[in-house]
């Protein structure tokens, strides 16, 4: 994303069970995710429309999207989705959102 880009706003779609990235009002990308419990959260899918692809929209949904979750307090994470896997494991400092163990997910 360049300074001359138009802001990337994430929001939390609960009816949709996703985080959506927005792009002037477009949706840009989103994560999926399904609740596990009321202290889980568990992210299965994330998908950048082709039309963003190479703009950073995948990094600044992760990171919105776990600070939202980070933000509601006593919720864990359970990062089935590829991209949210390793976009946490290049941002170690979220790593403590992460469900330790085996979950029952």
């Amino acid at each position: 994303m360049s300074e001359t880009s138009p802001p990337v706003i994430v929001t939390d779609n609960p009816g949709a069970s996703r985080y959506e990235a927005r792009v002037d009002g477009e949706v840009a990308g989103f994560a999926a995710y399904r609740p596990s419990g009321s202290d889980v959260i568990v992210f299965t899918h994330t998908e950048v429309d082709p039309a963003f692809g190479g703009t950073g929209i995948g990094s600044v949904l992760a990171r919105g999207a776990l600070d939202d979750v980070q933000a509601r307090g006593e919720r864990e994470v359970v990062p089935l989705c590829p991209f949210i896997a390793s976009w946490i494991e290049r941002h170690p400092d979220y790593a403590a959102l992460v469900r330790d163990g085996d979950a029952d997910v």
